[in-house]
């Protein structure tokens, strides 16, 4: 499925399944199916195993203890318990076509490429800790479709890094998400207006990986440029699990759609054209009017006529050209003068 990314008409809104599913299938592809009715573009899995991503170990190097929600789970725990198995990934492909929702996902090895290689992925994400990953990123750039980075973790040298080895390899488009890697994310720390930089900086098109509760950073981020939004789904609160607490269910993400759509309208275009309602307000601005009963060979004066209300005579600018000048005609009190 062709994806225009850079319609600036339309941000591009994805829902993030991630851990969402629960480990249940039928979850999984319910909550494709939500998306799809909470008004989403595109739905996000992410393609890895525990055995992908680390090792079996209990050193404390592998424990989780960065303040996170996560705390205490040795990063194998936590894999087991939140990935996507791979058995699935043809169904729920299949699913999100019926909806009509693009599906894609983050590969985090070489074997996970290759094998969404099979299921004719459209894009690829590159998630934010694995922007460090070069090697990942130069063999998933050498397939040639878009990338999406985020930047989570990225400092300036590591975002320049990336897009070098992407831009290495041909002229493929880029997407780079401002993302906050805190879960859930303060909102004081979105640094939104790093948006437009992207775009000036970078000459890529940019977006919004959000980790905020709520949405309030998804509709900024959109009236500040965002061509796309990523946040994550789940189709009920109710059921918990590892990414819940920062994800949104679906009366949620319509909302957030909903405002977001809102957002573009009022973004608008730059146009000095007038609308139809902008061109029927005239009838409240200034033009000149007689204000007093005038004679044929009369002067205008500042008594007999003024800029007043309503806008359907003469333009203001001409009423020093006409003080003192003799009328034409006789004029009435309430006629508007014109050319």
């Amino acid at each position: 499925m062709k994806i225009n990314f850079s319609n600036r008409n339309h941000v591009f809104i994805i829902a993030e399944l991630s851990a969402n599913h629960n480990g249940s299938l039928a979850t999984a592809i319910e909550t494709i199916r939500a998306a799809k009715r909470a008004g989403a573009d595109a739905i996000k899995l992410q393609t890895y195993t525990a055995d992908t991503l680390t090792i079996d170990s209990k050193k404390n190097d592998f424990i989780i203890n960065n303040g996170s929600i996560w705390d205490g789970k040795n990063l194998y725990e936590l894999y087991q318990e939140a990935f996507t198995p791979w058995e699935w990934h043809a169904r729920l492909f299949e699913v999100a076509n019926e909806e009509g929702l693009v599906c894609f996902s983050s590969p985090f090895d070489k074997t996970a490429v290759d094998f969404l290689e099979e299921l004719d992925v459209p894009c690829y994400k590159i998630a934010s800790f694995e922007i460090t990953d070069i090697p990942l990123i130069e063999y998933v750039a050498s397939k040639g479709k878009p990338i999406i980075l985020s930047t989570g973790i990225a400092s300036l040298e590591d975002i320049e890094l990336a897009l070098k080895t992407i831009r290495s390899l041909g002229d493929i488009e880029i997407v780079l998400l401002k993302c906050t890697s805190s879960y859930p994310a303060p909102l004081e720390e979105a640094n939104l207006t790093m948006i437009q930089d992207f775009k000036t900086r970078f000459g890529v098109i940019s977006g919004l990986s959000d980790h905020t509760l709520g949405y309030t950073a998804a509709v900024v981020a959109a009236s500040l440029g965002a061509n796309i939004i990523e946040k994550h789904f789940i189709l009920n609160h109710s059921i918990g699990g590892h990414d819940a607490s920062f994800s949104l269910d679906e009366k949620e993400f319509a909302q957030m759609v909903q405002e977001v759509r809102f957002a573009e309208k009022a973004i608008g275009k730059v146009s000095y054209e007038l609308t139809e309602k902008q061109r029927a307000g005239k009838a409240f601005s200034r033009s000149l009017y007689v204000v007093q009963d005038i004679k044929k060979g009369e002067k205008f004066t500042e008594k007999n006529i003024r800029s007043i209300g309503p806008g359907f005579g003469l333009h203001p600018k001409y009423l020093k050209e006409l003080l003192g000048k003799a009328s034409k005609k006789t004029f009435k009190k309430g006629d508007r003068l014109i050319k």
